[in-house]
């Protein structure tokens, strides 16, 4: 097959999986089945467009195709009738195949948040049936678009425990009959904090991509801060869902910094602030007054957007208020103990209180063990060593961060630094 032609396959199921698992979905009520479909319909693009070229509307072909195998699926098993007389599938599946979902009135907008067909495949892969850690899982999986060793790479696990988290939650959901539905509103707040970590870990996924040769994946970035927004008008009473959308507006509102006119990253400190995106940035604030609720303690995305805000704030970065970023990373860690906000944190106090301070915390998550195998440890210690002079220890860190990436501009962004270092 031409590479190229590969390239662009890859690079349309990237952007339209999600999509067409969601549509399947509503169509079979099985999330394992819609997916089984939608990768059929992958293995046919393979076979069909290398020697009959890439169709105009690629999306829509892949749509289309895992469509009509989820139709014959139900015909042979024959349980279309028996569907049909449960749920009332005619009317949706004949929808699904022919006439585009879209809503008409004063109350459109709304009415597309219930409509979306993402949002409830969302919703059934964070069913409280699920752990918490499947639920997330398989919400990379179908949303996300992640492979199984980048989102086992997101929970410091083997692939082959990811591998078998994902099959299991996907049994679970079929064997529970979970239907393909947003929940009620009684049930909204307890399924809802799961659906907002896998909103946000795509968008992870998309701001920094954990593999493979692009820095970012703006498809993404875009898809989560859509479905960020949707959760925020599901549930505008809840703080953190406000709290989400502002995070990823004023992180989003970078993108345009982080990379160089050659296409090379561009690290925070570096980047040129006047290529930051404007509106984003104040709709990301908006978001952040939105969230604030007098007399209530504040959650975990409510402070990491107070981070990013103290950010946004610096018109250079000379003017961020360490402090008060070091100061809300340890309130966070109270809130959500963990090594990588611990890490953050580090990189906050070595800014506040000098690199001896940042490195003492870094050195104690090091003797801890808990993040073996994440890149970001040994570049934060590397960049702080460097700040110290110890610049042949610097080296090796950096080497070393360089060695455990799978991205391979991230890569040679630590291999420069690694070659930057004097002695």
């Amino acid at each position: 097959m031409d590479a190229q032609v590969e390239r662009s396959i890859a690079a349309v199921w990237r952007i339209e999986s999600a999509k067409i698992v969601a549509v399947v979905a509503r169509m079979v009520r099985d999330v394992g089945l819609a997916e089984e479909l939608a990768q059929d319909a992958l293995v046919a693009a393979l076979e069909h467009w290398p020697r009959q070229g890439i169709p105009d509307n690629p999306g829509a072909w892949l749509t289309t195709t895992a469509k009509h195998a989820a139709l014959d699926r139900l015909r042979r098993d024959r349980l279309l009738q028996q569907k049909l007389e449960q749920i009332g599938l005619d009317l949706e599946a004949q929808e699904a195949l022919i006439v585009p979902d879209f809503v008409d009135g004063l109350d459109a907008a709304r009415n597309d948040v219930f409509q979306d067909d993402l949002l409830r495949l969302m919703f059934t892969a964070c069913h409280p049936v699920l752990s918490l850690d499947a639920r997330l899982a398989l919400t990379l999986k179908l949303l996300g678009g992640l492979s199984t060793q980048e989102i086992a790479r997101a929970f410091l696990v083997p692939e082959a425990t990811m591998a078998q988290r994902i099959v299991r939650a996907k049994r679970l959901l079929a064997e529970a009959r979970v239907p393909f539905e947003l929940p009620p509103p009684n049930e909204l707040g307890e399924r809802l904090g799961a659906v907002l970590e896998a909103v946000y870990l795509i968008f992870n996924e998309g701001y920094a991509a954990t593999a493979g040769e692009d820095w970012m994946r703006p498809a993404l970035v875009d898809e989560a801060l859509r479905l960020g927004r949707m959760l925020a008008e599901l549930a505008p009473d809840e703080p953190e869902a406000h709290g989400l959308v502002a995070l990823m507006e004023l992180q989003a509102s970078r993108m345009g910094a982080r990379l160089d006119a050659e296409g090379r990253p561009v690290l925070l400190l570096d980047q040129d602030r006047s290529r930051w995106d404007g509106m984003l940035v104040r709709r990301g604030l908006a978001a952040l007054a939105r969230a604030a609720q007098p007399g209530l303690p504040r959650g975990p995305y409510v402070l990491q957007a107070e981070i990013a805000a103290c950010h946004a704030r610096a018109r250079v970065a000379a003017d961020t208020d360490w402090r008060a970023i070091a100061a809300l990373y340890a309130e966070l860690a109270q809130l959500q103990p963990s090594p990588v906000v611990e890490l953050n944190r580090a990189v906050a106090v070595g800014m506040a209180d000098g690199p001896d301070a940042g490195l003492a915390l870094a050195d104690a998550l090091a003797l801890e063990g808990k993040l073996a195998g994440y890149h970001w440890l040994p570049s934060v210690r590397a960049d702080l060593l460097s700040k110290l002079g110890r610049f042949e220890e610097a080296r090796r860190e950096f080497e070393r961060a360089a060695a455990m990436t799978a991205n391979s501009r991230e890569r040679e962004l630590l291999l420069e630094r690694a070659r930057a270092q004097r002695s």
